[in-house]
């Protein structure tokens, strides 16, 4: 059953919201179920394609090559893929995402299949599907708003931490299963049906949007205007400028230590691959919680759950590496309690800016703070490693969870952060 048009006239005024009818439920649920199939058969894919570079070459640069593959693309590429989503039907720009990346991993499956597979292939294909990425994240996260009713977009936001949650518990254990049922090719086409579950309910069901109608300016003279109308906004508002600045700041500081838990464990808790398995997987239950928590309580003050739980989330790193080395246990939990903690930033975060910001320029404004937080990490591992040789593993971990907690907690002596929530952003 279609509910909205998927175009809208200009004329509409730039806060105009579109309600979602009285048949939202079965839309976002469809949407949302499928969306969830795809990105479980992602992690799959990504465990095979990771453990077969880890068990073929058996060298952590090239891991480390393979993630940069990944991630370099979206986060080269989110800006203009803001402007596309904004721009263009966001129905078709998830389809072609997933149908790219699925037909990435077909390629792989006749690779694998007939045992012509290169490292380089890996390489590329992940690339290709990094690109997609970049591109089909904003336009997820900006018709979600026009999904659902704006009272539902906190525990919206909630489910989605539940389903990003589940897929980092989950993921790991269904591709080992994988791997050992069948050959690595037919293990890696489970993501290919998967991604058909995913484009299946995109076929029957309208994504209403704002869409911008195009001027008669060269292509790319229009795409690099509006993407300076996204930035403006971000850094004309007082509050969003902060908002930006302080969680880039964050991720800076506190992304290496996902990086450096394997070392944790091994040289200060004395553990192996189970142990760091253990953490990943309580980590997972620990943002499944949150985001259930988040989805029952529907936090009205979005900006005082942000703060707190980002605040929360990097002490509980730094409790981490408190612990003393026959205490893993402990350790372990406070792993936990910050995956848990962080879920009532990162849920809050996301329903926040898909109230405040005008739907039609949503897509850009993500994907910029995407961007920021992509290139935040890198920089901050290349900070980090003469550090942990200065103040020693244990040290980095303690030194980087307080400085970005008190980063965190420091927002709320801001009015501009504190009152985010209470306007909307022209």
């Amino acid at each position: 059953m279609k509910s909205k048009p998927d175009k809208l006239p200009e004329k509409r005024q730039i806060n105009e919201t579109i309600l979602p009818g009285a048949n939202w439920q079965k839309r976002y649920w469809f949407i949302f179920s499928g969306q969830a199939f795809s990105i479980i058969g992602s992690a799959l894919t990504q465990f095979v394609l990771i453990w077969w570079i880890a068990d073929t070459t058996g060298s952590v640069s090239k891991l480390a090559l393979a993630g940069t593959a990944a991630l370099l693309p979206q986060a080269l590429l989110s800006p203009v893929a803001g402007v596309i989503a904004d721009r263009y039907s966001r129905k078709t720009i998830m389809i072609l995402a997933d149908v790219t990346s699925a037909a990435c991993v077909a390629v792989l499956v006749i690779l694998f299949l007939t045992d012509d597979v290169e490292l380089w292939h890996i390489y590329l294909m992940m690339g290709i599907r990094g690109a997609m990425q970049a591109f089909q994240s904003p336009a997820v996260e900006a018709s979600t708003a026009m999904l659902v009713p704006e009272s539902f977009l906190p525990r919206a936001a909630g489910l989605n931490q539940i389903l990003m949650g589940g897929t980092l518990v989950a993921g790991a254990p269904l591709g080992a299963l994988a791997v050992t049922a069948m050959p690595l090719g037919w293990a890696l086409s489970i993501d290919v049906f998967t991604a058909l579950l995913g484009i299946a309910p995109l076929f029957f069901f309208t994504v209403p949007q704002f869409r911008k109608e195009k001027g008669n300016a060269p292509f790319f003279r229009e795409i690099i205007s509006e993407l300076g109308e996204g930035i403006a906004l971000v850094w004309k508002d007082h509050g969003l400028k902060r908002l930006f600045l302080m969680l880039g700041g964050i991720v800076l500081i506190i992304m290496p230590t996902f990086t450096f838990v394997p070392l944790l464990v091994k040289d200060h808790f004395k553990g192996g691959v189970e142990e760091v398995g253990i953490m990943e997987g309580l980590a997972g239950a620990g943002m499944v919680a949150g985001g259930i928590l988040v989805t029952i309580i529907a936090p009205k003050r979005k900006m005082t759950w942000i703060l707190a739980g980002l605040g929360l989330s990097c002490i509980a790193i730094s409790l981490t590496a408190l612990m003393p080395a026959h205490l893993f246990w402990a350790a372990a939990f406070w792993w936990m309690i910050s995956s848990f903690t962080f879920i009532f930033a990162n849920a809050p975060l996301t329903a926040l800016l898909q109230t405040i910001i005008p739907n039609q320029i949503q897509g850009r404004v993500l994907s910029l703070l995407n961007m920021i937080m992509a290139l935040a990490a890198p920089v901050g591992l290349m900070v980090a490693n003469p550090l942990g040789e200065w103040l020693g593993l244990r040290g980095l971990f303690i030194g980087v969870g307080v400085l970005s907690g008190i980063a965190a907690f420091a927002g709320f002596a801001s009015p501009y952060l504190r009152n985010l929530e209470d306007r909307k952003v022209k």
